[in-house]
């Protein structure tokens, strides 16, 4: 699964510097939506299972399966067009990860908060060295083991982890052969 959302964060990072979602009011629309989208199904959950022992379960509905939403983007072809495309990629990742989010903080009871900063340092100076043109996929595939291995044991859902690598990895490089294995 962390590999899947690390190849669905690198094509939402692309989306967001060159693409579709390049500006902020191209960008909000899948943001907010899948705001709604989460807040709508655990309104209503809670709304029909009030008083009922199965009403703490609020955090179910509010995740849209996106492996089916980008199946049947793949199913349609190109008689989608490629804006619907993006916006329904961008609001199934946005409503997962949220939901991933939401599920880790509300259902979860024994967060390592140590290995969650820990993972978070990691990401920010994978970001910092991409930012300044800095890349070695070999520095970046163990440092993006390792920060697998923080999440899965902090007790947050590991996919996280695969976005938040997806982000760290430049779309060109900056600089010409700098490698900072060498």
């Amino acid at each position: 699964m962390v590999i899947f959302f690390f190849l669905i964060g690198l094509e939402i990072k692309r989306e967001l510097v060159l693409g579709e979602l390049n500006n902020f009011k191209k960008a909000s629309l899948p943001f907010f939506a899948a705001i709604g989208g989460m807040i709508f199904p655990a309104v209503f959950f809670v709304i029909l299972n009030y008083g009922d022992p199965g009403s703490r379960g609020w955090g179910i509905p509010i995740a849209t399966d996106i492996a089916f939403a980008l199946g049947i983007l793949q199913l349609l072809g190109k008689r989608v067009p490629i804006g619907l495309k993006v916006f329904l990629m961008a609001f199934a990742i946005i409503d997962d990860l949220g939901a991933i989010v939401i599920i880790a903080l509300f259902y979860s009871s024994n967060l390592v908060w140590a290995y969650i900063g820990i993972g978070v340092l990691i990401v920010a100076f994978l970001m910092i060295l991409s930012y300044k043109g800095y890349y070695s996929k070999y520095f970046f595939f163990l440092m993006g083991v390792i920060v697998w291995i923080l999440f899965l044991k902090s007790g947050i859902h590991a996919t996280i982890a695969g976005v938040l690598l997806a982000l760290t990895i430049p779309l060109k490089r900056k600089k010409k052969h700098q490698n900072i294995l060498q």
